[in-house]
């Protein structure tokens, strides 16, 4: 079998199992605590259902349809992981103001950064597409870059807090980063070493989007709403010190943002 044939293969299992995890969102009624997670996954659908259309990707119409729809993809991101960071932090709203505000200026400094360090490879002889398409894929790089490394210190956050959760959020939070980090690494590898690998990055994005699609669907349920406190992996007296601390952290925050 082609590889061709596989990302065709994961596409329609993605988009399968998209339609299946929007559909028990909605009747389980989770939507309504997972908002954002909902409606990407109701984008997610005819937006994994179009390339299946295509034969190929060198067609201008296939160029202009991932340029206009992969912005709302990366807008999708950030909406998502802010949702993702309200929820583990919604008893702790001074920490969660910070947290917002930082996320904002690494995406958007990496975006720059990344967008300044293109510039010496633009030249005259290209055309203005070319350079439009140089710019669009610099600045979701940077995008990218910021958003992972939010994900990793979040990630780093919930290892040495530990926030009672419940097990749906825990095991969102998992599944996510671990969906956002196989795509953001196949794109990363696509910017780095050009067309030559393009089909396999492709083809590890497909199949990472379908395993936790599917994770998404058969792990998420209303039971799993219960708060359950996480496995600490200190002792219960240094848990509570390291609760107390971060409750002060939070407090402290609050009344600063308030003068």
């Amino acid at each position: 079998m082609s590889v061709a044939s596989l990302i065709v293969g994961f596409q329609i299992l993605s988009l399968v199992g998209s339609a299946l995890t929007a559909g028990k969102l909605f009747r389980t009624g989770l939507y309504r605590r997972y908002r954002v997670f909902f409606w990407y996954f109701l984008f997610r659908i005819p937006n994994t259902a179009w390339p299946l259309f295509f034969s190929s990707t060198d067609s201008p119409l296939y160029f202009r349809v991932w340029v206009s729809t992969e912005p709302v993809t990366w807008i999708f991101h950030m909406a998502v992981v802010l949702e993702l960071y309200r929820l583990v932090l919604e008893k702790h709203k001074g920490i969660y103001s910070l947290g917002r505000w930082a996320m904002f200026a690494g995406v958007g400094t990496s975006a720059v950064v990344s967008l300044l360090s293109l510039i010496p490879r633009l030249t005259l002889s290209m055309t203005q597409q070319s350079k439009w398409m140089f710019r669009f894929l610099a600045m979701e790089r940077g995008m990218g870059l910021g958003l992972a490394i939010f994900l990793l210190f979040m990630t780093a956050f919930l290892i040495f807090y530990t926030v009672p959760l419940s097990r749906n959020l825990k095991i969102h939070a998992r599944i996510y980063t671990v969906f956002f980090f196989s795509n953001f690494l196949a794109f990363l590898l696509h910017s780095l070493f050009g067309l030559t690998i393009v089909p396999f990055t492709n083809l590890l994005a497909e199949a990472m989007s379908s395993v936790c699609v599917f994770a998404w669907f058969f792990l998420l349920s209303p039971k799993g709403e219960e708060v359950q406190t996480s496995a600490p992996v200190i002792g219960p007296e240094q848990e509570r010190r390291v609760l107390q601390h971060l409750d002060a952290l939070n407090a402290t925050l609050l009344k600063a943002s308030r003068n």
